[in-house]
């Protein structure tokens, strides 16, 4: 019997590829993907082995500060450099899970605004692996159901499918977009996730909502884990009818609804999206925000990088 796994060989041997990849790196990345619960458990404070752990938690802080950057040292890596998602409207999930040829493209630091772990490199996309959230799965009463977190792409789909029989199963693309549509209709969030630990690239899209994510949790609590999508929410107040169903589908308290008035605070909205499908009147709609970066758009992505493509 072998040692290690194939899966475990084949993301070993990629991220050989990368120079001067760090062995801690690599080690933590192996970790991440043969453990997510329990490091995922003891991120958001319910594993039962947290206190046990807690001095394996306070090194990590100090490698990875948590608080913001303040600007003030151009060395400073935080941790939310290091693990970070980008939100994204159902349209750019869609097309990210369907895109069916490998791609990299690197360093995309006006989309992915983190010092770290900013590449879109994709080997076999058209291989998605739906994993029970590791989020959700650490709860006491999470939202369901649980297989909602898509890897995408080798060497992760391999590797988690194999560790984690019991709580994975591969799908086709088209089950990943039906898997966005459900979630969406949920008001549940699509974030793009990037690590640094994962060879310093996307990974997966995790479908998120505040009351069991642990990144969203962590970015109301200052550690800017999450960034927008590029967008932000518009409100036509002429054809709102204030019926309220926006404000409770917003993750982000971004809409809120009292006295009967429907209220939008863009400084809170993170362009997702939800609250745009989720109006029956169409009185919400994204628009494009300079300040907030550029959309994670794949197909203008791919045309930039190689002229002429269609």
């Amino acid at each position: 019997m072998p040692l290690l796994k194939p899966s475990t060989l084949r993301y070993l041997k990629e991220a050989a590829k990368i120079p001067r990849y760090p062995l801690l790196e690599r080690l933590h990345g192996y970790i991440y993907l043969r453990w997510p619960y329990t490091y995922i458990g003891l991120g958001v404070g319910t594993h039962p082995m947290r206190r046990l752990l807690a001095p394996l938690a306070a090194l990590a802080t100090r490698l990875y500060p948590t608080g913001p950057d303040d600007g003030t040292d151009p060395e400073r890596i935080s941790w939310a450099d290091s693990y970070h998602g980008k939100a994204l409207p159902l349209d750019e999930a869609r097309r990210l899970v369907t895109v069916r040829r490998d791609i990299e493209i690197r360093n995309l630091e006006k989309i992915i605004p983190y010092k770290r772990a900013r590449d879109l490199v994709l080997r076999h996309p058209e291989r998605i692996v739906a994993l029970e959230c590791p989020c959700r799965s650490a709860r006491e009463n999470p939202c369901l159901p649980l297989d909602v977190c898509l890897i995408v792409g080798e060497p992760f789909a391999s590797f988690v499918l194999e560790h984690h029989p019991d709580k994975s199963r591969r799908i086709s693309p088209e089950e990943a977009v039906a898997i966005l549509e459900q979630e969406d209709r949920r008001g549940h969030v699509h974030h793009a996730f990037f690590k640094e630990a994962l060879l310093g690239r996307f990974y997966a899209i995790c479908n998120c909502c505040s009351c069991c994510c642990g990144a969203m949790q962590a970015q109301r609590n200052g550690i800017p884990m999450l960034c927008s999508s590029g967008y932000v929410a518009e409100l036509d107040g002429e054809t709102c009818v204030s019926c309220g169903l926006c404000a409770k589908r917003c993750q982000f308290h971004a809409l809120t609804f009292e006295g009967g008035v429907t209220r939008l605070d863009p400084a809170l909205c993170m362009g997702c999206g939800v609250c745009v499908n989720a109006c029956p009147k169409g009185a919400l709609s994204l628009r494009r925000d300079a300040a907030r970066g550029e959309p994670l758009e794949i197909e203008a992505l791919l045309a930039h990088a190689e002229p002429g493509a269609a």
